[in-house]
């Protein structure tokens, strides 16, 4: 199958509890990748089950598979707000966090379209942005972002555990006119 092939047949679907595992594992997956690939933004471990319990709760988490009965090829998380990056925002926006591949399965090209997947959801939503975040020190994601169409918005300064100071950098798309239509690449059953 070609690349273009696996990419048309990517299925959606929303995560359920009994896919708390699989999403641990992606993005215990993802953490080791960008360790060794000397990407300072994830760590192994950080996130377990509860954590993936609570976004099923509170926001939207997704799966793709390749096929209706293929590999999972990678998810990500879908909020309708997020004070702690953005501050208090009209209801505008979807926010996507922990957008992630499968390194082994997902062809070259599947986190632009799960990306796109999550810019169709919000504009179904009747919201007209996309918004998102990185690690300010992290050149290689937020060139990733802005060359998908993102703009950087602003870099706030944080305060992790033990004292640690980073900073994150916010950047947001206009959907306006710029989803494509419903059908048009993964589906969504």
């Amino acid at each position: 199958m070609t690349e273009a092939a696996a990419l048309r047949t990517l299925v959606l679907r929303r995560a359920e509890e009994e896919d708390l595992t699989e999403l641990v594992r992606l993005r215990d997956a993802a953490a080791h990748w960008q360790a060794a690939s000397g990407i300072r933004q994830w760590k192994p471990g950080e996130l377990g089950v509860d954590h993936f319990r609570a976004r099923l709760r509170e926001g939207e988490v997704w799966l793709a598979f390749l096929g209706p009965d293929g590999p999972c090829a990678g998810a990500w998380e879908l909020w309708w707000e997020d004070p702690a990056a953005w501050g208090p925002q009209p209801p505008v926006a979807g926010y996507v966090h922990r957008l992630m591949t499968d390194r082994q399965s997902a062809p070259p090209g599947t986190g632009r379209e799960l990306l796109a997947a999550a810019e169709r959801r919000i504009a179904e939503a009747g919201r007209e942005v996309c918004r998102l975040d990185c690690l300010a020190d992290n050149p290689r994601l937020r060139r990733y972002y802005q060359e998908a169409g993102y703009t950087v918005v602003r870099e706030v300064p944080k305060h992790g555990d033990g004292g640690r100071h980073y900073a994150v950098t916010l950047l947001q798309k206009r959907l306006t006119g710029a989803c494509p239509a419903p059908g048009a690449g993964a589906r969504v059953p």
